[in-house]
């Protein structure tokens, strides 16, 4: 996934799973129905612009950086398919508005480039859309050089006036993304055309990390214009131009998405880019069933499947095609911030409304147990909702462990009672909760947190949906507790999750629905917040009340990759980065595109298993980021 620089609304990692897909067809021969026509044949005419432009102030230093580490393989080789999956198909191709926020949008956003980036391994900026950058002596103001070279999917070149348009997109009512809307209208304050190619943003507010809000991804005007109260309709299913290594060009509702390579891309020589986004089309089938996926991956119809759960690694791995060459294996451990997965209770629920209740819910999880029995040891007990962050994190928070004596105290000074089913009762209402998941592997950890909870007396009721339905249930805050990840940035980002402006209401990532006012104004103070210092310190006080409303019970983190990938895909040498949460990510600019498909590799494994050919099997593990 690709790390964006601005605070892009958050995704769920729950929804998301980049494994392999079947190909039933020849990559040429895809069936074509219900399909949308790509930007390549959809091209508009760019609107002619106002000009209005600004002298440049003088004394700009301007920075570039090229000399950093590349990170890709000159050994890559050009072409082939990737074959991938994913559990269900998207509700929108949108990436903001209504249903938007779901796990493939990653996919569709990381094809569109902002105008930096940072260096997986250094963190350091680099080049995207942007040549050069410089920061404004009023610290609250960056300047870009645009690459003259960058064009949108239809040929249209990149310009300045894109990035005026974005302003005025995302500040839309018409978008229906009110996140979008404040972000856009409470931080960003505007952007200055110097010419068509150079164009300063500035900040609302001078903050530390000025690099990691301003740079920010164009929106085509002349794609979009004139936009009005039919855009979320209209645009629902519209594929829209962006500046990246690939662009949709297929697709089935419900059955596939298929992206093709950009031969011509405009950018496929930039320094960090060389190497990289090799393979000529990814492929993601809808199959809504991972072990079925597991099956056609056996197969051959996917080619790559995450090992990181532990059947899977240790058991189902244990077979003929992984001993006899043909697949290969590996553990390759990362180190960067964690997902905040767990279980995350709406306060807005009766039972959930008093903190005691929350308190008692987690000390009746046996997270450890589902660790120890269910994942064998492998996963690492996640301590709270921002973990990893460095000095921002406070590492001394620990997660409330399982304890029925606690339970049981919490709940007695509280009125709660035993009921005859040895559930806890108040007021009539049983201590009865509904746990809403989707992803049918995770069923077994939940059962076990079932049967432990049980002996605290607190009921879990395990409803599993469709990987979209579950989504929308979440944002819709309908939900008892929500078991799920949300993705990260590189630093702690407050307002979206846990700002009283986002609970209550539908379409908000707030889904704890968690209302405290000295919480908003820790958050108000952290965004606002110029001194680094001040603003670890605010990181530190804001983590803390998070913890306190018991509102997030943490689960587990996962700090490595697990792979099974046939023998015919092939990495770099140093295999990944510090920062890379997939190996096999076709698109993300800052750590995608790696690998390679080996046309003859491919040929001759298929060969060798028609004849009964076998090739030394291949176990990798890679420590070389592990945090000790």
């Amino acid at each position: 996934m690709k790390l964006k620089l601005v605070c892009y609304t958050l995704i769920f990692l729950s929804t998301f799973f980049i494994t392999g897909c079947p190909n039933n067809q020849s990559e040429n021969t895809v069936e074509n129905k219900d399909n949308a026509k790509t930007s390549d044949s959809t091209h508009i005419s760019q609107p002619k612009q106002v000009e209005s432009y600004v002298a440049l102030p003088d004394n700009i230093e301007w920075l570039t950086n090229v000399s950093d580490s590349v990170f890709s393989s000159q050994k890559a080789q050009k072409g082939g398919v990737f074959h991938s999956a994913i559990l269900s198909f998207p509700m929108t191709f949108r990436v903001v508005g209504p249903d938007s926020n779901g796990g493939f949008r990653s996919a569709i956003q990381s094809n569109q480039l902002s105008l930096i980036n940072i260096h997986p391994n250094t963190d350091k900026i680099t080049p995207e859309l942007a040549t050069h950058w410089a920061f404004g002596n009023d610290k609250k103001t960056m300047y870009f050089k645009l690459d003259k070279k960058a064009k949108w999917s239809d040929g249209t070149p990149v310009t300045a006036w894109d990035y005026v348009y974005t302003l005025e997109f995302m500040r839309s009512e018409h978008i229906i993304a009110p996140w979008y809307n404040d972000y856009y209208t409470k931080e960003i304050e505007k952007v200055i055309v110097y010419n068509e190619h150079t164009i300063g943003i500035k900040s609302t507010k001078a903050v530390p990390d000025l690099h990691l809000k301003l740079g920010i991804s164009p929106k085509p005007k002349h794609f979009f214009h004139p936009l009005d109260e039919t855009f979320v309709e209209k645009y629902n299913w519209k594929i829209v131009p962006n500046t990246g290594p690939y662009q949709i060009s297929d697709f089935k509702k419900g059955k596939y998405i298929k992206f093709k390579r950009k031969k011509d891309w405009w950018a496929k020589d930039n320094t960090y880019f060389k190497n990289r986004f090799n393979v000529d089309y990814v492929i993601y089938n809808v199959i809504r069933d991972f072990n079925i996926q597991w099956e056609h991956f056996k197969k051959g119809k996917l080619d790559a499947f995450a090992l990181t759960l532990p059947k899977y690694w240790h058991k189902k791995s244990d077979i003929d095609l992984f001993h006899n060459g043909y697949i290969n294996k590996i553990w390759f451990f990362d180190d960067q911030e964690r997902s905040a997965s767990g279980m995350w209770l709406n306060q807005d629920k009766g039972i959930f409304k008093n903190r005691k209740s929350c308190y008692a819910f987690a000390h009746a999880m046996n997270i450890e147990k589902v660790i120890d029995n269910v994942l064998r040891g492998d996963y690492f007990r996640l301590s709270q909702a921002f973990f990893g962050y460095g000095a921002y994190t406070d590492y001394t928070i620990k997660p409330r462990f399982y304890d029925i004596a606690k339970v049981e105290t919490l709940l007695t000074s509280d009125g709660w009672m035993r009921g005859s089913d040895g559930i806890w009762q108040k007021e009539g209402k049983r201590f009865s909760v509904k746990v809403t998941y989707s992803f049918e592997e995770h069923t077994p950890r939940l059962v076990v947190l079932k049967e432990e909870a049980l002996k605290a007396g607190i009921e879990l009721l395990l409803e599993r949906l469709d990987s979209t339905a579950m989504f929308k249930k979440f944002l819709e805050k309908k939900h008892d507790v929500a078991w799920m990840g949300w993705s990260t940035n590189i630093r702690p980002s407050y307002w979206q999750g846990w700002h009283s402006d986002n609970a209550h209401k539908p379409q908000t990532n707030n889904i704890t629905n968690t209302d405290d006012p000295k919480l908003d104004d820790l958050i108000e103070k952290y965004r606002a917040s110029l001194d680094e210092k001040e603003r670890i310190g605010l990181s530190i006080k804001i983590q803390n009340i998070i913890h306190d409303t018991g509102a997030f019970v943490p689960t587990f983190m996962v700090p490595y990759v697990r792979m099974g990938y046939w023998r015919w895909l092939e990495l770099p040498e140093f295999h990944g980065t510090k920062r890379s949460g997939s190996l096999f990510d076709p698109f993300s600019s800052t750590t995608g595109g790696l690998f390679w498909v080996n046309a003859q590799k491919k040929e001759e494994t298929l060969d060798a298993m028609k004849k009964g050919i076998k090739f030394e099997p291949t176990v990798i593990k890679d420590t070389q980021f592990k945090v000790e």
